[in-house]
């Protein structure tokens, strides 16, 4: 399920901006993904992070002047997969028509046989007509992350994607997220510096208001790194000294 370089794309955002209630959430706002490489963004709660994620999932409309789009100036419809913060799983489905629910919608004839590896793949091999009741947090968070991956698009945008899960599991769908994701171009909003330090290739802070992105920091090694790389460590406080100040002037 790894991406090669030639399916891979940069995702490019100018110009964006967002009102709410007549106040500017983003003004001119302009980032880049690059392309098969994993993009972290942390920031303060209400900052814009999930809002900053739907504009370029093209769920919020974009300003006039905003672009949103490929190294060509292609835009992204029918390229982006989504994860958010819960499984959204469907109770009264199987796992495995939760896993092919994308092209049942779509009206198109799903490849089972690529859903049931998929699922193997992410450790529900034996699961597939299983309701998502039986299943533990972290099952269903692994359920829905083969769904994702069952879009098989370049893009993929995650919202706080683990956060509902324990520490431990946490950690293993990070480890098997950056396995599975390789390639492909993320955007991973999320609240932990230590996560987005782990998969990463490169951590941004989202921060004011109207909200801007710093210059970003590119943590060493490839994910998923060693939570206890000294070197991580140090980012990590180095982040949450970052994101604590902003809080304070907020």
């Amino acid at each position: 399920m790894t991406f090669s370089a030639s399916q891979a794309t940069s995702v490019h955002v100018r110009h964006a901006g967002v009102q709410y209630g007549g106040a500017w959430l983003f003004r001119d706002f302009s980032m880049t993904l690059a392309a098969g490489r994993t993009t972290c963004l942390l920031g303060p709660s209400g900052v814009g992070k999930s809002t900053l994620l739907r504009l370029v999932a093209g769920l919020i409309p974009p300003n006039r002047e905003a672009e949103i789009a490929d190294e060509a100036g292609r835009g992204l419809d029918g390229r982006i997969a989504w994860m958010g913060q819960q499984d959204l799983l469907l109770p009264w489905a199987s796992v495995l028509e939760n896993v092919v629910l994308g092209a049942r919608l779509r009206g198109e004839r799903p490849d089972l046989e690529r859903a049931r590896r998929l699922l193997a793949q992410v450790g529900l091999d034996g699961r597939a007509g299983d309701r998502p009741a039986a299943l533990s947090g972290g099952m269903r968070q692994r359920a829905a992350l083969a769904r994702t991956l069952m879009e098989d698009r370049p893009v993929v945008l995650m919202d706080e994607p683990f956060s509902a899960v324990d520490a431990i599991t946490r950690f293993n769908l990070q480890n098997l997220a950056a396995r599975l994701l390789a390639g492909r171009t993320v955007l991973l909003v999320t609240h932990d510096p230590l996560e987005a330090l782990r998969l990463g290739h490169v951590v941004h802070v989202l921060g004011g208001f109207p909200a801007s992105i710093d210059a970003g920091i590119a943590p060493p090694g490839g994910p998923p790194r060693d939570s206890h790389d000294s070197a991580i460590l140090t980012l990590q406080a180095d982040l949450l000294e970052r994101l604590a100040a902003g809080m304070e002037v907020a």
